[in-house]
């Protein structure tokens, strides 16, 4: 069964809206709806991020140098701690000295930002994002 679409109006600046309709020209959307839905979720999943203990989903990125002494076994020994939150790691070799990895995560969002924090602080680590996203259960 089709779920129920609401219309609503929405009361904002000229300007405001002048900029928001630029922005949709640039991107890929073929109308208001579609970009305000996109803000909606946007909101929705930060505000799970926010519920700690709620089960989350993201990608850790990351970029070290190999080189470093013991870098590859601290990184290997903190992916088995935290086994049960990595889904899966791809690896990547950047050049001679660099390499990318990319650790899809699963849990609740206070483990997976201890989690992102912890590989941030490793010494050899370049660069270290947390990606935040959704299981997609609450956006329904």
């Amino acid at each position: 069964m089709a779920e129920k679409t609401t219309r609503f109006g929405i009361s904002l600046p000229s300007k405001l809206l002048t900029r928001f309709d630029k922005l949709l020209r640039s991107g890929h959307y073929t109308n208001r709806s579609e970009a305000i839905r996109d803000l909606i979720r946007q909101e929705l999943v930060r505000d799970e991020w926010v519920a700690l203990d709620d089960e989350v989903m993201g990608t850790i990125t990351l970029v070290y140098d190999h080189h470093v002494r013991d870098l590859t076994q601290s990184l290997t020994r903190l992916q088995h701690r935290f086994a049960e939150r990595i889904v899966t790691v791809t690896h990547v070799h950047l050049d001679h000295n660099n390499c990318l990895e990319v650790l899809i995560v699963r849990g609740p969002g206070r483990e997976i930002g201890d989690l992102a924090e912890t590989i941030r602080s490793v010494r050899g680590v370049k660069h270290a994002t947390l990606s935040m996203t959704t299981t997609g259960t609450r956006l329904d």
